[in-house]
């Protein structure tokens, strides 16, 4: 079996199972955030009943992160639903944006868009926060209330995206009916060169099979070259198996799987016993190809979709508008070290917004020093707007007053994981999608620019 086979077995109480079965599996971990939270309730509330209780209060995981630093009132409302369920529910993981759990949420325009307007307990962008919080386990079943949910794939654990009606399900029974996927297969041989990260990879293999090319299919990536790749790296993979149709992207258990998941978990004193899955020798594949690491260069992926996959050094005619690092695909840390790099000492030619996914992200980019500065302090000298509110932000639209949302038709290069026609904002803008490398330097240049050209 492969790997998403293996736990999908597992998880059905089954010795094994195959391609296209359909199957009732056990759910792991049920996560929801403010857009889709409010929706989840409403449906387990009509199908289980208005007193109903949840399933299991220590296995939902409440996190809100899309629409919150906005003066919305609806989006605002959408927080205060989740508070008032997980109240009276009993819920332990829920990371709110205010430490009242009897307040109401306010975003203050007037303190800026800059300074901290959250809690002790806000944890940031779910896709990031949930490894960071220890709630992504190897062998797991994790289903959330949105796409990127196959982030956790990263850590040898099947997590996939489900709509309202599904997850309302779950959270009155732990329980799903998935028909089990078609693997296909990405061996990665070699190590990256300089200026070329993991976005790069993910690009490369969604401009060779489509934004459709993975539609209902697991993404299996494995092989010597994975060792290379550092927990980030394989979470900004996994993060866009969505964006070529996948169910899930998943990866092998390794020695790093296990330090990040282990620290993870001791630290914030969750479940800390699981069950990896590991490779059979003899694996029934739909697709099977290898990836020379080393052979890849910086890419780009142009609007209108992330399959329109060009090279970088080959787009330099390409004036662009504005710059954006942030999101669950290009805002983690690594993210933010490598865009960095490429910016120290220089300063940015277009508007540039830098959005961490979490507040420990913040935090680390506040208190790491290089030299006699921070590198927050590198990046806010160098023009980027940096703002201390982690979330969502403008990688999918949302209200007007959003950080870093585009309100006109402009053209913009990002670190995030979706350029459709107005998926950060107004709909006749153009997104570029690119690596947090390719994206300092563009900002450098004010056009799009490979990344090696400042290496």
């Amino acid at each position: 079996m492969t790997l998403t086979e293996k736990i999908m077995a597992r998880a059905s109480g089954r010795t094994k199972v195959s391609a296209g079965d359909n199957v009732w599996v056990n759910v792991d971990i049920l996560m929801t955030h403010d857009v889709c939270g409010p929706g989840t309730i409403g449906v387990f509330k009509r199908e289980f009943g208005q007193n109903a209780k949840v399933w299991d209060r220590e296995k939902i995981v409440i996190t809100p992160d899309h629409y919150i630093f906005t003066n919305d009132s609806k989006c605002n409302r959408n927080v205060d639903i989740l508070r008032e369920f997980v109240k009276e529910q009993g819920i332990k993981y829920f990371y709110d944006v205010i430490d009242d759990p009897s307040g109401k949420w306010t975003f203050d325009s007037s303190k800026g868009e800059y300074r901290r307007q959250y809690g002790s307990h806000y944890a940031g962008v779910c896709h990031s926060a949930l490894p960071q919080k220890g709630h992504t386990r190897p062998g797991e079943v994790l289903i959330g209330t949105d796409s990127h949910t196959c982030t956790a794939g990263a850590f040898n654990q099947f997590a996939t995206g489900v709509g309202n009606t599904d997850a309302g399900f779950v959270m009155g029974t732990g329980k799903i009916l998935l028909k089990v996927p078609e693997t296909m297969h990405f061996k990665l041989e070699g190590a990256l060169n300089p200026g070329v990260m993991a976005k790069d990879i993910i690009l490369h293999i969604i401009g060779e099979i489509g934004v459709d090319g993975a539609t209902y299919r697991a993404l299996q990536f494995d092989g010597p070259g994975v060792g290379s790749l550092s927990i980030e790296d394989r979470m900004t993979i996994a993060n866009m198996a969505i964006e070529a149709g996948g169910k899930n992207g998943i990866f092998e258990f390794d020695a790093q799987t296990k330090a990040y998941v282990d620290y993870r978990t001791k630290l914030n004193g969750t479940k800390s016993t699981y069950e990896p899955v590991e490779r059979d020798k003899r694996q029934k594949f739909v697709f099977d190809t290898t990836i020379d690491l080393s052979k890849l260069e910086p890419l780009v992926a142009c609007h209108p979709n992330p399959s329109n996959r060009k090279l970088a050094k080959e787009l330099n005619n390409i004036k662009l508008d504005r710059a954006y690092i942030g999101s669950c695909t290009g805002g983690k840390i690594t993210d933010f070290l490598d865009f960095a790099r490429i910016i120290q000492g220089k300063k940015v030619v277009i508007d540039t917004f830098g959005v961490p996914a979490t507040p420990e992200i913040v935090s680390e980019l506040q208190s790491t020093y290089w030299g006699d500065k921070t590198v927050w302090q590198i990046l806010v000298d160098a023009g980027v707007r940096m703002t201390e509110n982690a979330g969502c932000a403008a990688c999918l639209g949302g209200p007007v007053d959003t950080f870093g949302r585009m309100n006109a038709p402009l053209k913009c290069i990002s670190t995030t994981n979706r350029n459709f026609p107005g998926r950060m904002g107004h709909k006749d803008s153009q997104v570029f999608l690119a690596s947090p490398m390719t994206v300092a330097a563009s900002a450098l240049t004010g056009k799009i620019t490979d990344p090696r050209e400042f290496l």
